[in-house]
């Protein structure tokens, strides 16, 4: 990754290799047989690893995109951020126009939806 000071890259690898432990730690219960409430247990809890490994990259990569002069091109370089950021969200990016910063608020949703 691009622009990203090194204590923010370590922790970001320290998170996924949390994930990675996580996901080799479910695959031994599944080896063993473990109950299913666990094993769910466990994956849902490797998911919200990975998630907010996910919301740390993508706070970093918006950061650096809109540091980053644009010109003319601001508005295009806004769109994309808020496209990629919906698409790693899992949702249908916006249609909204930025003159009526509707975009806005479904990134705000968006966002406030991912901390839930």
């Amino acid at each position: 990754m691009k622009n990203i000071q090194a204590p923010d890259r370590a922790a970001i690898l320290t998170r996924l290799r949390r994930v990675e432990g996580q996901v080799r730690g479910i695959q031994r219960m599944i080896e063993d047989e473990r109950e299913c409430e666990a094993i769910v247990t466990q994956l849902m809890a490797a998911r919200a690893a990975l998630d907010r490994a996910g919301m740390q990259i993508m706070t970093r990569y918006i950061t650096v995109c809109l540091s980053e002069p644009g010109g003319a091109d601001d508005q295009k370089q806004l769109d994309r951020i808020i496209s990629f950021f919906f698409k790693f969200a899992g949702q249908a990016p916006t249609t909204a126009t930025a003159e009526d910063g509707s975009h806005l608020d479904a990134l705000a949703t968006a966002l406030d939806e991912a901390e839930s």
